[in-house]
């Protein structure tokens, strides 16, 4: 049982350095993109690719509370918080630009936002749990 807990803490490890780089990835193909269609485009091959990594840390997380005999402890608590909100987020940007048909830079600003969050919620629960 030990050694299922210390694999998964690796892999939920890496599983959110995961999210730290999509989420930079989604920073930098926003700031390329020249119109709508072309984001639209390249949004609808890559988000999945930001699901899975949201669902890889989520499945991580429900591996080791399993190996912890389900306790909810407040940590965990506010892991599902903001997993949730990370999702939330996610869905209002995708969203967003699935009904755009105004200006891209209207949007970019929107969603540079809605990723900023993002990575403070990501990075700021990893802090925490480092401490």
């Amino acid at each position: 049982m030990n050694e299922m807990y210390d694999m998964s803490i690796v892999t939920h490890y890496y599983s959110v350095v995961g999210i730290l780089i999509v989420i930079l990835l989604n920073f930098v193909m926003l700031a390329r993109a020249k119109t709508r269609v072309d984001y639209q485009r390249q949004m609808s091959l890559f988000t999945p690719i930001g699901s899975v990594a949201i669902s890889a840390v989520i499945f991580t997380g429900i591996v080791m509370m399993a190996a912890k005999h389900l306790e909810f402890t407040l940590e965990n608590i506010i892991m599902i918080v903001f997993s949730i909100a990370i999702i939330v987020l996610e869905v209002k940007r995708v969203k967003t630009l699935k009904y755009l048909k105004s200006d891209l830079e209207v949007y970019k600003k929107y969603a540079s936002v809605l990723l900023s969050i993002e990575v403070f919620l990501t990075l700021s629960i990893s802090a925490w749990m480092l401490l």
